[in-house]
């Protein structure tokens, strides 16, 4: 890679009908690691207008209420106003989790089987991951992808609070940084897109969403940022949102 280059990196936010999804399956995770340490766990979601689908396999001894597991992952999003369509309390829940695989499970088991080369523990699927840190921010992470995570944690942390009024959970970031000499020189441009509440224009829209660029980003980013590359809800009107106006899947 040269030296010079710009670079782009864009964020969800929770309420993101994918994020939505992901909140889900890790809340059930959870929820049966707090009594099994040793639960195995599969699960995947999909979401769309006010419905939820949990389907995958599982190994635990937990018990618990996985309904109230998942109502209570999207109460803590946030859609639980009124007019929600997809909201914590109404959504449908289809349940098709069950059991892991006996075939699968020995292969993950420290236990001799039939056709097993060997009695060592294994796994039940094959995954290569990769990643890196680097020392371009405090958390090690690149700093298109941290800055982009930084405005709409911000932005999330108020509208829960209250603080940030007429702002709905489904929300994306993206920042296009230029690099010279490999290293961050200045934010070629920012864009936002944000669920709003039906009473708020985009006009207030921009007024509220533009003071977490300025406490998101470092001031020496900043400082060459032309008004015209900040892109607030570029696309115009965005009231319906999350899984009422998308399809999210885990993953």
């Amino acid at each position: 890679m040269p030296k010079s280059f710009i670079f782009s990196s864009e964020s969800v936010g929770e309420g993101h009908p994918d994020k939505v999804s992901d909140s889900i399956s890790d809340s059930i995770l959870d929820a049966c690691m707090e009594q099994d340490p040793n639960s195995r766990v599969a699960c995947e979601t999909l979401v769309k207008s006010n419905c939820v689908t949990i389907a995958g396999e599982i190994t635990t001894s937990s018990k618990f209420d996985y309904e109230d597991v998942v109502r209570e992952a999207i109460r803590e999003i946030g859609y639980v106003n009124d007019d929600d369509i997809f909201h914590a309390d109404k959504v449908f829940i289809t349940n098709q989790l069950t059991a892991q695989s006996r075939d699968i499970g020995q292969g993950v088991d420290a236990n001799a089987a039939e056709g097993k080369g060997t009695d060592e523990q294994g796994a039940g699927d094959q995954g290569i991951m990769f990643g890196y840190a680097c020392n371009e921010t405090d958390v090690l992470m690149p700093a298109p992808i941290h800055f982009s995570h930084r405005i709409l944690r911000l932005m999330a942390e108020d509208r829960k609070s209250g603080k940030l009024k007429g702002i709905e959970p489904d929300s994306k970031s993206q920042i296009t940084i230029e690099y010279k000499d490999g290293v961050p020189a200045n934010v070629k441009s920012v864009v936002i897109s944000t669920q709003h509440s039906k009473d708020v224009n985009l006009k207030k829209v921009k007024e509220l969403c533009v003071p977490y660029i300025e406490k998101s980003i470092p001031k020496n980013l900043l400082g060459s940022l032309d008004e015209n590359e900040i892109y607030i809800n570029p696309t115009g009107n965005f009231v319906i949102g999350g899984p009422d106006g998308d399809t999210g899947l885990t993953g």
